[in-house]
């Protein structure tokens, strides 16, 4: 009898995961601001790269750069720092910003196309210079006939007294941009005695999502690290049409008996939740996680044995007539699958699990019940939870 590899099974995973990363279209967001504004610790706390490193919000450059790192489908268009330094410098930058806007847009390629813009504010300065509100208005006129969005970040926003003043002054120029949103990007230590808590980077997050057009909003999920419950929402959206899929098959016999696979839908799964939570996942990973939650021999999820161990957690579902299956217990056994992954990826992102964690006997258990948990929750057809 062959006997399951999770070996086998960690290289079609990973196969899926890199198929998912290669079909991402690359978001490309525009920064503007004065120098000193923050801009690279924004950068830094939002996506999950460090694109800080070459240099952006620092004084190195008089012309837009655009900042990328290999394999990551991010582009930052950094700015010159927004000196307001004279009208003619104003005119220059804003020539080239709307330059590089309109040959993303003539190029008819959306991984080309500015998707967002932030103008950064640093709230400490507590004043909307009238020379900012005159290059905004300028922006903005000329941004509106590309139906880009711009959203205003108030950056360093240790005091939120002070941010909502000064979102206050920004609101009274009724300017037409999406949202005006106070961020301190990291924790900031006042003294030896308190530290401004990091916030609002989930706020613009799901701001930014919402106004982005929908053939990036799957790369801004997977590139983005502020906000958790973006991930999971989205990772729920590839279980629940996994589920489905899997249910549509039937009363089917138990797929490959005892071979060493898991059924398509289930490898397209897995790949997919991982590429939704943009976590660097090695083959190691992958083959501890699937061998702590299916085990390292004998069966796959909807082999004959683990189908006989495991579906007396489901309510209602009973034995296995004939090696055969239906269509609702492989919904059911799918999306316990896939919850228990997402749990498991939520931990890692939250650092209360860790790769080594999970080739001890205590973290193989930990994954162990949380799948068992998830197999005990009652189901519908669908593979949705029924309160």
């Amino acid at each position: 009898m062959e006997k399951f590899d999770a070996h086998e099974v960690a290289d079609k995973i990973m196969a899926a995961i890199q198929k998912e990363y290669k079909e991402l279209k690359t978001l490309n967001v525009m920064i503007l601001g004065k120098t000193g504004v923050g801009k690279s610790t924004l950068i830094n706390n939002m996506f999950n790269q460090k694109m800080a490193e070459t240099g952006i919000g620092k004084p190195v450059t008089k012309k837009i750069r655009k900042i990328v790192k290999p394999d990551f489908p991010l582009a930052i268009y950094d700015t010159p720092g927004l000196e307001l330094g004279g009208e003619n410098a104003i005119d220059t930058l804003l020539e080239e910003v709307m330059g590089e806007i309109d040959k993303g847009i003539r190029s008819g390629d959306i991984s080309k196309a500015i998707h967002c813009i932030w103008y950064c504010i640093s709230t400490p300065s507590h004043r909307f210079e009238q020379a900012e509100v005159d290059f905004l208005k300028k922006f903005l006129g000329r941004t509106s006939e590309y139906d880009v969005p711009v959203i205003v970040v108030l950056t360093q926003s240790y005091s939120k007294i002070d941010a909502t003043s000064l979102m206050r002054e920004i609101e009274k120029e009724n300017l037409p941009i999406v949202n005006i949103v106070p961020v301190l990007a990291e924790n900031y230590d006042i003294d030896d005695e308190y530290t401004a808590k990091a916030y609002g980077l989930d706020r613009l997050s799901e701001i930014m999502n919402s106004v982005i057009p929908e053939a990036v909003q799957k790369t801004f999920v997977a590139v983005q690290k502020a906000n958790l419950e973006l991930k999971k929402g989205k990772a729920q959206a590839v279980v629940a049409t996994s589920a489905v899929a899997a249910a549509a098959t039937g009363a089917v016999p138990i797929p490959f008996s005892d071979a060493a696979v898991l059924v398509p839908e289930q490898i397209a799964m897995l790949g997919g939740i991982t590429a939704v939570f943009g976590v660097p996942i090695e083959k190691g990973t992958i083959t501890a996680i699937i061998s702590a939650t299916i085990g390292t021999a004998g069966t796959t999820v909807l082999g004959k044995t683990i189908v006989a161990n495991l579906l007396k957690f489901i309510p209602g579902i009973g034995s296995v007539a004939g090696g055969v299956i239906s269509g609702a217990t492989a919904a059911a056994l799918t999306a316990a699958l896939g919850e228990a992954y997402i749990i498991i990826m939520v931990m890692m992102c939250k650092g209360e699990l860790s790769i080594a964690d999970l080739n001890t006997e205590k973290g193989k258990q930990e994954v162990r019940e949380i799948f068992t948990c998830q197999l005990k929750l009652k189901r519908d057809k669908d593979g949705k939870v029924i309160d």
